[in-house]
């Protein structure tokens, strides 16, 4: 078992910043990717952003590029998603996950979640 712990999160207004981290423990030797989804009301959960554990593979999701940035910290055991320049439709709960991947990051499996955290972004 993997268990995931968030914080961060929060309300900032548009064009601001925030960062959540995500720190698992447990047996963190069966994961080898960590990604965050995020689900606003009336929409499916997403990808936002995944990492491998070993740092060579990242993905995000198109909306986000260029604005979002997820990083690890090996000794913390602890991901992170730097989120930038926030936009209102970046309004939601935000979920951390962790996984395995083989050939695709983007295609993680999320088999442990965290609790999640609210983000919410006013205009």
């Amino acid at each position: 078992q993997v268990q995931l712990v968030e914080s961060g999160g929060g309300l900032v207004q548009a064009g601001g910043s925030l960062r959540v981290s995500c720190a698992a423990s447990g047996n963190i030797f069966s994961i080898n990717a960590m990604g965050w989804y995020r689900q606003a009301p009336g929409k499916q959960r997403e990808l936002v952003a995944a990492i491998s554990w070993s740092g060579g593979s990242n993905y995000y999701v198109d909306s986000v590029k260029g604005r979002f940035t997820i990083s690890r910290d090996h000794a913390k055991n602890t991901v992170y998603l730097q989120m930038n320049s926030l936009k209102t439709e970046d309004t939601a709960f935000y979920y951390c996950a962790a996984g395995v991947f083989r050939r695709s990051i983007a295609t993680m499996s999320a088999d442990y979640w965290g609790q999640g955290t609210q983000v919410t972004v006013s205009s």
